[in-house]
């Protein structure tokens, strides 16, 4: 493992199957792995302890991840948290999440190496 991958991560997902897969093959990187199954949890979370990193499922009830990425930029509390938006819904949503202030995305179903290429990209 390299020393720029020792990085915090909050995975954020109402998909119980999703969080576990994407948790487990991230540990098994070496990452230290949050999760989170709906955007206000994910908040509570991020505003005890901001990771450096979180990858937030697009479409979840009561709480999108574009609504959780718009309070985090727009919490001046915070310090920057890079936001990889994982989506299997259409661009436009995506495009809404960039505009929102999302870093990236990544398509669902997530594959482990395009993902850790995406994480990888996130802090140069």
């Amino acid at each position: 493992m390299q020393s720029n991958e020792c990085r915090r991560i909050l995975i954020v997902d109402d998909c119980t199957l999703t969080l576990l897969l994407m948790k487990n093959g991230l540990e098994e990187e070496g990452y230290d792995v949050d999760t989170a199954a709906n955007g206000h949890s994910a908040l509570a979370k991020i505003e005890a302890s901001a990771p450096d990193l979180v990858l937030l499922d697009i479409i979840m009830p009561d709480m999108n991840g574009i609504e959780v990425t718009l309070r985090i930029r727009h919490n001046n509390k915070l310090p920057f948290i890079y936001i990889l938006l994982v989506s299997g819904c259409s661009q436009e949503n995506v495009q809404k999440g960039l505009e929102a202030g999302a870093n990236d995305f990544i398509r669902k179903p997530v594959k482990l190496g395009e993902l850790l290429t995406k994480m990888r990209g996130s802090h140069r």
